[in-house]
């Protein structure tokens, strides 16, 4: 079955949306001045509401929660994650594998897709991050944004890479064009952000349509 995750969460009543239609992750934003940005005690207030809320509803272990960072200082993403009780680790900057191996928990790698890139030199560092235990997410190359930014990357890239186990798909993923991309790639699993969104604002009809979107479509 195709993961699902579902990032930029910024309140608990979309983040039980999405764990009642069946993301396997939730991701929340801890990187500096980008939109979906949360405040430490922002995030552990909606991480502290959701997760009593989706124990009372007695209805499994519930999403994984992911927290996103980009080149920021070692202690302080650790801090987060020991009061955000996060599960994931997603480092969309320059980390290093050292970096990544020093926090507790699984690391989530973006590996971000150039134009200029073939599906040999994606799988290369693809597997550089998948050979170090490293969950690894495709998306679009732009260094203004650390993700989200909602715009689909040449697919072609992303052939015979995409399938391999714990390998994401992201990159202005959207209801839609969602089907198209698990015929053609067969991924792992998906990511999206804005493509769930209404006037910047998650759209729980568009987090459901997206999820069933996902379950009902014939992989390649």
């Amino acid at each position: 079955m195709t993961r699902v995750k579902i990032c930029g969460m910024r309140d608990c009543d979309n983040a039980m949306v999405a764990a009642r239609a069946g993301a396997d992750y939730l991701g929340f934003v801890f990187v500096e001045g980008v939109r979906r940005q949360l405040l430490v005690p922002q995030a552990r207030a909606i991480i502290e509401r959701f997760r009593h809320e989706w124990s009372h509803a007695g209805a499994g272990p519930g999403p994984r929660l992911v927290g996103l960072f980009r080149n920021q200082p070692l202690e302080w993403v650790s801090e987060v994650i020991e009061a955000c009780c996060l599960d994931i680790a997603q480092l969309n900057g320059e980390e290093t594998q050292d970096y990544g191996k020093s926090l507790r928990v699984p690391v989530l790698r973006q590996v971000r897709v150039k134009p200029s890139d073939t599906p040999e030199t994606v799988r290369v560092r693809a597997l550089r991050a998948l050979d170090a235990g490293e969950i690894v997410l495709l998306d679009r190359d732009d260094p203004r944004v650390p993700g989200g930014g909602g715009v689909v990357f040449d697919w072609s890239a992303a052939e015979g890479v995409a399938s391999l186990e714990k390998v994401l798909l992201a990159g202005g993923l959207t209801p839609s064009n969602v089907g198209a991309a698990l015929g053609r790639l067969s991924p792992w699993g998906v990511d999206i952000s804005s493509g769930v969104e209404t006037d910047g604002q998650k759209d729980p009809e568009k987090i459901r349509a997206f999820i069933r979107a996902v379950r009902v479509a014939p992989r390649g």
